[in-house]
């Protein structure tokens, strides 16, 4: 007999939790449309958060919504963006895609080093050892920790140890921005063609004694520039993007190739009375 009620009881329990399971299912279950799952499969899957979203899943879940167009995802393929336009009966819409720019052209054919720093090879604990040994306290150490984080093979370390991103494989996901110890690099449209490629702060010629492409604060650029485009402070010419910057004129003085302008194609132009720079191999290490 105690077994007996002692199954029938277990077998109550059990109806009793999976009747109540049933109806908190009821109760709780929230909608989620099919076409979530359609759209996720169609993005890229790069997870990459370019479009300010966390991940494909809640950029997908946005677009069925309608709160944004297959356009904001800048990763996607063309064809890609307009499958899911054409999936969801929407306009594409359109984006300015961002990618990872460096404000430094101090490679070893330029820019001097004053110590010679052995370690750990990253960026990071090359800065903790008196801002890593580098003439130019602002340049790059060349040790590619941004080339290391960029899942997306965006970055690459040329022949004279300076990352070149790749702007058709950006995504900008901003990891280079985080690893980089000197804050050289910054998220910008790609419309952004007129660059200023040095972060120094000294003025005067002096600093071409630790990197020949360095900016010296000449303010030639700022002089040539249309209206209020750029601007100098802390010794650096400032862009104001916001103004008519589809121009040439500013770097055409720059003695240096400070300011630069960066074509489609990834080629770097300067100006006329830019110093060309011939030296390929590495600028003679000078201690002090």
């Amino acid at each position: 007999m105690s077994i007996l009620i002692a199954i029938l009881t277990l077998g109550g329990l059990t109806f009793l939790l999976a009747l109540m399971l049933v109806i908190a299912n009821r109760k709780l279950y929230v909608y989620e449309d099919p076409r979530i799952d359609e759209v996720e499969d169609m993005l890229p899957h790069a997870n990459c958060g370019a479009c300010g979203y966390p991940g494909c899943r809640p950029f997908a879940e946005a677009l069925v919504s309608g709160d944004v167009l297959p356009g904001k995802c800048t990763v996607s393929s063309e064809e890609g963006r307009e499958a899911i336009a054409h999936y969801l009966g929407v306009s594409v819409g359109a984006e300015e895609k961002i990618v990872a720019r460096l404000a430094c052209a101090g490679g070893t054919n330029v820019a001097k080093n004053r110590a010679q720093y052995e370690g750990l090879g990253t960026c990071r604990a090359a800065s903790l050892i008196s801002g890593g040994g580098k003439g130019c306290f602002w340049g790059c150490l060349g040790h590619g920790d941004c080339e290391v984080v960029c899942d997306f093979d965006a970055i690459t370390m040329n022949q004279h140890s300076l990352p070149v991103v790749d702007e058709a494989l950006c995504t900008a996901c901003g990891d280079c921005v985080e690893v980089c110890p000197k804050d050289l690099f910054s998220l910008q449209p790609v419309n952004h063609r007129l660059w200023v490629a040095c972060k120094n702060l000294e003025a005067g010629d002096g600093v071409l004694e630790d990197c020949e492409v360095a900016c010296t604060a000449c303010a030639k650029c700022a002089m040539d520039a249309p209206g209020n485009l750029i601007t100098m402070m802390h010794n650096l010419p400032v862009v104001d993007y916001s103004e008519n910057h589809q121009t040439q004129v500013p770097i055409q003085r720059c003695p240096t190739g400070a300011i630069v302008w960066l074509d489609e194609s990834g080629e770097v132009v300067k100006g006329k009375e830019s110093k060309k720079i011939v030296r390929k191999g590495e600028r003679r290490i000078g201690y002090t």
